[in-house]
């Protein structure tokens, strides 16, 4: 592949991780308008929010093997398609049943872009370009989770919620054309095509469906009333049926034994923890800054741009420390700095203002920049015959750690919120009380990201390619 080719690719890359990840919160500011419009209930306006999160997170695996058996870049292209078609149906809804059904559909479509993407440039791309892309595509969601309150604010006061969706259409388009660029994979054999992993699909996208309703609707209702309880017993059962099948099946979905390799078993880990702090940032930071310092939505939006400037500064810098110094020590290195802004903004209280915020987040910037290529070091050791099912499991844990981040962290603060309140605090007193928990949580969260990374990705930084054999015997020639 020409330099031109490669360049190309990681563009596309980031353009579809943008619009992808842009689609989870730009939303969110646009709610109240398309209750009144489009006369929605509240149960209606939950739906809308949470019906592309759902689909998205629960068809990941699915995405990730498709990419593995019919080919990455046509699986790319297809959720492009998707993708931008049900965008621009959502913004043509005239009620809230076609908004939800055009979002769910775009969800499914994100969760075939997501891992194709990733499959890309770990079976696409040369080494030495994987981590640049990598840390670029990072760098494009966590600017995207950074703008996407602003960006729905403004869209939605001057041309109307419907060009939320609409704005979409040209990035979908762009991001079509320099498809051209990926390598066209040798046309599929049909017989591995039948061979697709029915009960996995299945059993896999129950599981991640009611594990994510549970957590959305168990940050709402809390996670002891009904039907909370029953969504996650039924998430365990579908997960220990999954794991169960997984390990008799001739082409799994997701092979166990692909956790015999310590860089994804524990990449996957600190993913995790580091999505729990990132997310507990972005949603309840924008609350913080709008409810208690009393700053526009545009406002708020305005003060997460020096963090996403300091990650895309910092981002190009990431992979060539890693090699210098080490994977192990760079990632961990930047989760340690995560955490030290969580807990610097947590601390900022009431008197708070633009600049003194900034210290704190700008530290969540370049430590999560430093933190970029656990990503690629999650995949390595990975046949390339199994990239894209491995990209699944990233994905899966990735999109799953933001759900969890923001209920985990969500939950602390409610009840830390409401025990002010009964002890006779102002009501911004007690909403403080409670952020400041959180995100103490989710600094500690990051931390543990950092050990768990210190330990699990340590050879990786030698350039050790441990082997990873299938659980099934029988597997093991495909």
């Amino acid at each position: 592949m020409t330099g031109a080719r490669q360049f190309a690719v990681m563009a596309m890359i980031a353009v579809a991780g943008f619009i992808t990840m842009l689609d989870n919160t730009v939303i969110n500011v646009a709610l109240p308008t398309l209750q009144q419009e489009l006369d929605l209930s509240l149960k209606d306006l939950e739906w809308v929010a949470t019906s592309y999160v759902l689909s998205f997170g629960a068809l990941l695996l699915v995405g990730g093997r498709l990419a593995d058996l019919v080919g990455r870049r046509l699986v790319m292209v297809v959720g492009l398609v998707i993708f931008t078609v049900s965008a621009t149906l959502a913004g043509m809804a005239g009620n809230g049943t076609e908004l939800i059904a055009a979002r769910t559909v775009q969800g499914m479509g994100a969760a075939l872009v997501i891992p194709a993407s990733l499959a890309i440039v770990a079976g696409d791309l040369p080494k030495h370009r994987r981590g640049l892309a990598i840390g670029v595509w990072t760098a494009a969601l966590a600017v995207a989770l950074a703008l996407g309150p602003m960006t729905g604010g403004i869209i939605t006061d001057h041309w109307g919620w419907e060009w939320v969706f609409y704005s979409n259409l040209p990035f979908g388009v762009v991001a079509l054309v320099l498809a051209v660029a990926v390598p066209k994979a040798p046309r599929p054999d049909k017989g591995l095509l039948k061979t697709l992993d029915l009960p996995g699909v299945v059993l896999s996208t129950a599981a991640l469906y009611f594990l994510t309703y549970a957590l959305v609707e168990g940050g709402t209702l809390g996670f002891t009333k009904s039907p909370v309880p029953q969504y996650l017993l039924a998430a365990a059962v579908c997960a220990v049926l999954f794991l169960a099948v997984e390990s008799r099946t001739f082409l799994p979905l997701v092979d166990p034994g692909l956790f015999r390799n310590r860089s994804l078993s524990g990449g996957t880990v600190a993913q995790i923890l580091w999505g729990i702090g990132m997310n507990g940032v972005f949603f309840y930071t924008a609350l913080y800054l709008q409810r208690i310092l009393e700053f526009s939505p545009t406002k708020a939006g305005l003060a997460f741009l020096p963090l996403a400037g300091a990650l895309l500064v910092t981002t190009p810098l990431a992979e060539w420390l890693a090699k210098v110094a080490g994977a192990h020590r760079v990632i961990s290195g930047g989760l340690l700095l995560v955490s030290a802004g969580l807990l610097y903004v947590s601390n900022q209280g009431l008197d708070a203002t633009y600049g003194s915020l900034q210290p704190g987040l700008i530290l969540i910037g370049i430590g999560s920049a430093l933190a970029t290529p656990v990503t690629v070091r999650s995949l390595d050791g990975v046949p390339r015959t199994r990239t894209g099912m491995a990209s699944g499991v990233v994905s899966a844990a990735r999109e799953v750690s933001g759900v969890f981040g923001v209920v985990l962290v969500g939950v602390v603060l409610t009840r830390k919120e409401q025990s002010g309140l009964e002890s006779g605090l102002l009501p911004h007193e007690a909403f403080l009380r409670g952020y400041d928990a959180g995100l103490q949580l989710a600094a500690a969260c990051a931390l543990a990201g950092a050990v768990v990374t210190a330990i699990t990705l340590r050879r990786s930084g030698r350039h050790r390619k441990p082997e990873v054999r299938p659980a099934n015997r029988r597997a093991q020639h495909v």
